[in-house]
C-alpha cells in the first residue's frame, strides 16, 4: 500500500474500532550474555564477542544468566505482575541466518511474570490502564547487513554480513493484553504506554532503555473492527520500531491503512510490516506465523527456573518509587501544573532536574536552565539534554552565580555557552570571558553619569516624573557594560542621581 490508500483519521474512526497490542522488548544491561559469558559491551569488532554457546555449535551448554533472571523479577513486579512459582525456557524454531542456533531461546506458555498492569497518563491528564499479558525472559539475534540494495533491506541486496555480538544478549519482551477502549486516542495511548515503560525501566535500572540505541523496540499490532461488534479483525504487525513519536505514528497510519482496505472491500493480510521513519508509512514485510509454526518444545538444556518467594519479596521490597507517583511527588513539590510537568518529562529532565536540585540549585531555576537555555541548545544540536556536555552541579554553580549576584541572566547565558563549548567549568568561563557582574559602584557610578550626559532628554523625562523612561539609561549603562552591569543597582543610581523616586 502508499500513502494514497489511506482514508482520513476521522472517517476511519468513524466507522471501525482500533484494538492494539504493543510487544516491547528491553534489551537488559547485564554484563554478559543471557546464556554464556561473551561480553555484551557494545561498538566492539563484528563476531568478536562470540562463543560456541552463542554461536549454538554441537555440545555447547548455556547456563542461566541469574541478573537476567533477577532483572525480569524487577520488571515483572514493577508491572504489578505474578511472579511464576516455577517455569522454563523453550525453544522457538525458526530459519534465519541472524538465529545461528536455528532456534531462539525464549519462553512460551510458561512466562516468568504474567497477568499485570500499567497505568499511564495522557496529556490531558487521563489515566488508561494497559494491561499486561506477560513477560517472559529470551535472548536477542544478531545483526544482518544487507549489502548492494537501495533499501537496506534484504530485497535487491547482492549479499549479506553478519555480526553475532548481539546474538545472546538478554532481552525482556512484555506483551499487552488487547487493548480495547481507546477509539481516538489509540495512537496516543500507544505512546503514552511505551513512554511510561522506558521510564520505568530506567528507575529500575535493568537497562538504559535508549530506543534509538535499539535497547527498547516496540512491535505495534493492530486490528480494526466495524463499530459496535465484539469480534477483533485481522492484525497487522508493524515491528521494530523505535521512538515514541514513530510508535504512535505506525498506529495511527495502521488505522487508516486498515480502514481504507476494509471500506473498499478489501481484507487485511495478517502479516509483518516495516515503518519508514522519513514519511510515517509501513510497507508489507513476509505473513505472520502462528506460534504454532514456531513448533516450541521445552529446552532440555537448561533448568528450570524457581523463584525462591523470599528473594522475590526481598526484590519487590527494593523497587523504587514508581515513575508516575515520583512526577505527581514532583510535581506538588516543584508548584508546576500537569502540563509543565509533561513537558519536562517529554523533555527527558526530570533527573537532571533532580540532581541540579540536589546539587544546591533551588527548583524554579533548574527548571528555568534545564527547559530554557540547554532544551534551546539541545534541539539546535540535535541532542538529548543528556548527552549535552554539561552536568547537574555545572547548572547549579551558574545558578549560585545568579543568586550571589556575580552574573545576571544574560551573562549566565554565556557561561553555559562555555561549558558546553568545552572551555571548563563555570567558575573557569567567568574568569577567563571576563563575564563578572560590574558591582563597583565607583565604575558604576561613572557608566551612570556618562549615560545621563549622552541622553539628555531622556534625563528630563525622569525628572519630570516619567520614571519608566528609566529603562532606556539603563539600557545605555548595560550595552556599555557589555552587559556586566547590576541592573537593578544601576536603575537605583539613576534615579538617585536625577533626584527621583523609585
Amino acid at each position: 500500500m502508499t500513502v494514497t490508500d489511506l482514508v482520513s483519521y476521522e472517517d476511519a474512526l468513524a466507522s471501525y474500532d482500533p484494538v492494539m497490542g504493543l510487544e516491547v522488548h528491553v534489551e537488559l544491561g547485564t554484563k554478559t550474555k543471557m546464556f554464556c559469558g561473551c561480553s555484551t559491551e557494545l561498538k566492539q569488532d563484528a563476531n568478536s564477542q562470540t562463543c560456541p554457546v552463542c554461536l549454538g555449535l554441537p555440545g555447547a551448554l548455556p547456563v542461566v544468566n541469574e541478573i537476567g533472571v533477577e532483572s525480569a523479577i524487577k520488571i515483572g513486579l514493577a508491572l504489578h505482575c505474578e511472579i511464576a512459582d516455577w517455569c522454563r525456557f523453550a525453544r522457538k524454531n525458526y530459519f534465519y541466518p541472524d538465529m545461528p542456533k536455528n532456534f531462539q531461546t525464549s519462553q512460551y506458555d510458561e512466562p516468568i511474570a504474567f497477568n499485570g498492569y500499567l497505568d499511564v497518563q495522557l496529556e490531558d491528564g487521563e489515566i488508561f490502564r494497559v494491561e499486561i499479558e506477560r513477560a517472559h525472559m529470551e535472548e536477542d539475534t544478531g545483526k544482518s547487513t544487507h549489502v548492494g540494495g537501495a533499501t537496506g533491506r534484504i530485497h535487491g541486496a547482492s549479499h549479506s554480513l553478519l555480526d553475532y555480538n548481539r546474538a545472546g544478549i538478554p532481552l525482556i519482551e512484555i506483551v499487552t493484553k488487547p487493548i480495547e477502549g481507546a477509539g481516538a486516542r489509540a495512537p496516543e495511548v500507544a505512546k503514552a504506554y511505551v513512554a511510561e515503560l522506558r521510564e520505568l525501566i530506567k528507575a529500575l535500572g535493568v537497562s538504559e532503555a535508549r530506543m534509538e540505541m535499539g535497547q527498547m523496540r516496540c512491535d505495534v499490532n493492530l486490528s480494526l473492527r466495524p463499530n459496535g461488534t465484539e469480534k477483533f479483525g485481522t492484525r497487522s504487525e508493524t515491528k521494530n520500531v523505535n521512538s515514541l513519536r514513530s510508535v504512535e505514528r505506525a498506529a495511527r497510519f495502521e488505522i487508516q491503512r486498515h480502514a481504507a482496505v476494509l471500506s473498499s472491500g478489501g481484507t487485511i493480510v495478517q502479516e509483518t510490516r516495516h515503518f519508514h521513519e522519513e514519511d510515517g508509512s509501513t510497507t508489507a514485510g513476509r505473513i505472520k506465523d502462528n506460534a504454532e509454526d514456531y513448533r516450541y518444545f521445552p529446552e532440555p538444556d537448561l533448568v528450570p527456573v524457581a523463584p525462591a518467594r523470599d528473594w522475590v519479596e526481598e526484590l519487590r521490597k527494593g523497587l523504587p518509587e514508581l515513575p508516575r507517583l515520583r512526577r505527581a511527588r514532583l510535581k506538588e513539590e516543584w508548584g508546576v501544573s500537569e502540563h509543565d510537568m509533561q513537558s519536562i518529562l517529554n523533555a527527558g529532565a526530570v533527573d537532571l532536574i533532580v540532581a541540579t536540585i540536589e546539587a544546591g540549585a533551588p527548583a524554579d531555576q533548574a527548571r528555568k536552565w534545564w527547559m530554557g537555555e540547554l532544551a534551546r541548545n539541545a534541539n539546535e544540536t540535535g541532542r538529548g539534554l543528556d548527552e549535552l556536555p554539561i552536568t547537574p552541579a555545572q547548572v547549579a554553580r551558574v545558578a549560585a552565580l545568579v543568586a550571589k549576584g556575580d552574573l545576571n541572566d544574560k551573562l549566565a547565558r554565556q557561561v553555559i555557552e562555555g561549558v558546553l563549548a568545552g572551555e571548563g567549568d563555570p567558575d573557569t568561563v567567568v574568569e577567563k570571558r571576563g563575564l563578572k557582574v560590574v558591582s563597583d559602584e565607583g565604575a558604576l557610578s561613572t557608566a551612570v553619569d556618562e549615560a545621563i550626559a549622552g541622553n539628555a532628554a531622556i534625563a528630563d523625562k525622569i525628572r519630570g516624573g516619567k520614571v519608566a523612561a528609566a529603562g532606556a539609561l539603563v539600557g545605555a549603562v548595560m550595552k556599555a557594560t557589555r552587559g556586566q552591569a547590576d541592573a537593578a543597582r544601576v536603575r537605583e543610581l539613576i534615579l538617585e542621581k536625577l533626584g527621583v523616586e523609585g
